[in-house]
């Protein structure tokens, strides 16, 4: 089957020369084969993501055209005159899988609006919206690494799709073939006519405007903040650079080699925000700039991570650790300004850390936990602005990174945080302090809670067997003791049920149902264990709390010991 599949790529992928010669070089290599043709990449609520190449199991033109086949027919499906906006960012092949996925709308009879340069993400979360689309589609594979790339597509709301569509779409998909089976049209011609049309700039000023509407201290002078900014080869470039222009912040130098759009992302070839190797450029630049702040970008732009030069040294600070301080800044400051709403809100996934329960019960401000994904904290936004109460909304985060303040789109925004984060370091430096040192007193009021995060990955066939064997095991024999504490409480989420293992009383976990497990420790720590929707990983969250840092952190390296034996690596 495996065989019949990859000899009619050959007879019928005709349209690409990299496929070609792909399919060409693999034809003695049975296990290349394999893996490209054992199964089809699942459409999923994430859309598609996968390694870019040849195959069933590839991102090319025709897994993406069946994809935008699929997506068309669900619009149609609901609208009789649908539209869908089109973003794409730097990765190799993003512009080629943008263009063939606008033709295929547009011989569906969609009017399809395309940005005509890379964008971030939420550009077109927030695009769809205001241009108010059925539907969007965001190529990326965000920060994964240079040989992925993915397919995010979006609802009306501006967050991605629901699992009913996304079922709707992936049932479109296996039904058309990649060949015959699909729509399409010339795009110069389809241009010509106005079935496509370019995103103005009167749109992307008006994103510019909302985002610097949620500035917190409107007239805070933040010429005093020196930061040294990466983009890491992808869409934040122009976007950041540009609303922290808008706000005063003058002292901007960007990294050089990791400036100008590039797929290949030569200087990190993972280009994650998240992970030290990020922020070389820019830590050898800051030996001879001055910089208070290293900020980085991933590639779509949804996620920033930074580091903060703290008595002379660059320490970088967690996803966990800046949405707190960012809770704190927020809530503390428009207090102060009297800009804070009546009952704030604010929401987070349930793999964060719980110090902002502490921050944010210290201001009255409601927490809202979701399961993990932006798209549960867009849900959040939109219930509110259904009862027209959008502005109680002050922060929605995760601890991958992601932050948006605001109700203008509805998925995380690097845009807005890189603002929010340089108008924070700045207010506090003229405090004569740094964010450091703001955490820092944070934990001595609130405790020390001391997260980590750790990505087991498990790539092909055998490591996607491995990972729902990981997942099954600790189901049928759930661990009693983790690093020396009884688990007390257990949540699996895919059951929708939380699990008192002392009275083993059971009671409904009110979410969507979720491949996650959560332990909760007699001592207050926490264990949580998540296949990832999007890459080929399994995560292991680690979640201390102690009274003292030496405390936190020694409990934090029994409990991530621990957790990654329990996983059996």
């Amino acid at each position: 089957m495996i065989k019949e599949k990859y000899l009619l790529w050959c007879e019928k992928a005709t349209k690409d020369i990299d496929l070609i010669n792909e399919l060409k070089a693999m034809a003695n290599d049975e296990e290349l084969i394999n893996d490209a043709f054992y199964t089809e990449l699942e459409f999923g609520t994430a859309g598609l993501r996968g390694v870019i190449g040849a195959g069933t199991n590839r991102m090319n033109i025709y897994t993406v055209g069946q994809a935008s086949q699929g997506l068309a027919a669900y619009i149609n499906s609901i609208s009789k005159n649908g539209s869908v906006a089109i973003g794409y960012d730097s990765r190799i092949k993003s512009d080629v899988f943008a263009k063939i996925s606008a033709e295929i709308f547009a011989a569906n009879g969609l009017k399809v609006y395309m940005y005509d340069e890379l964008m971030p993400t939420p550009m077109l979360s927030f695009a769809v919206r205001r241009l108010k689309c059925d539907a969007g589609v965001m190529v990326t594979a965000s920060h994964n690494p240079a040989k992925y790339n993915g397919y995010k597509a979006y609802g009306a709301d501006g967050t991605q799709l629901g699992p009913e569509a996304a079922d709707y779409v992936l049932s479109i998909m296996q039904s058309v073939d990649a060949f015959e089976g699909v729509k399409t049209t010339d795009f110069d011609k389809a241009l010509a006519d106005g079935k496509i049309e370019y995103i103005s700039q009167d749109i992307i000023n008006e994103y510019l405007e909302n985002v610097k509407a949620q500035q917190v201290e409107k007239e805070l002078d933040l010429t005093n903040l020196n930061v040294i900014y990466s983009p890491l080869n992808g869409t934040g470039n122009k976007p950041v650079r540009e609303i922290l222009k808008r706000v005063g912040l003058k002292n901007v130098t960007v990294v050089p080699q990791q400036e100008l759009p590039d797929g290949n992302f030569p200087t990190c070839p993972y280009p994650n925000p998240e992970i030290r190797q990020s922020f070389e450029c820019a830590l050898s630049m800051a030996k001879t700039i001055p910089a208070d702040l290293l900020l980085a970008t991933d590639p779509d732009c949804d996620r920033v991570g930074i580091a903060v030069n703290q008595n002379g040294e660059f320490k970088l600070m967690t996803g966990n650790d800046v949405g707190a301080v960012l809770l704190y800044y927020i809530l503390s400051r428009r207090t102060a300004n009297g800009t804070l709403p009546k009952n704030p809100v604010a929401v987070k996934t349930i793999v964060t850390s719980e110090l902002c329960q502490k921050i944010a019960d210290d201001f009255g401000c409601q927490l809202i936990n979701v399961l993990t994904g932006f798209k549960f904290i867009g849900e959040q936004i939109s219930i509110l602005e259904a009862q027209n109460e959008q502005d109680r909304f002050v922060l929605g985060y995760e601890e991958s990174y992601g932050y948006l303040s605001g109700a203008y789109c509805r998925d995380k925004d690097a845009v807005v945080a890189s603002m929010l984060i340089c108008e924070m370091a700045a207010y506090y430096k003229s405090q004569g302090k740094t964010v450091l040192d703001v955490l820092n007193e944070i934990y001595e009021k609130y405790g020390y809670f001391y997260c980590s995060q750790t990505s087991f990955t498990c790539e092909g066939q055998s490591g996607m067997e491995k990972i729902k064997s990981i997942m099954s095991g600790l189901r049928e024999n759930p661990p009693k003791v983790i690093a020396g504490s009884d688990v007390i409480k257990i949540n699996d989420y895919k059951a929708s049920v939380s699990i008192n293992t002392e009275t083993d009383e059971k009671t409904e976990i009110t979410l969507p149902s979720s491949n996650v497990l959560s332990y909760f420790l007699k001592d207050g720590s926490s264990v949580i264990v998540r296949p990832s929707g999007t890459e080929p990983k399994i995560k292991l969250y680690i979640g201390a709390m102690d009274e003292t840092h030496e405390k936190a952190e020694s409990r934090r390296e029994d409990l991530k010991n621990a957790g990654t034996k329990l996983l059996g690596f």
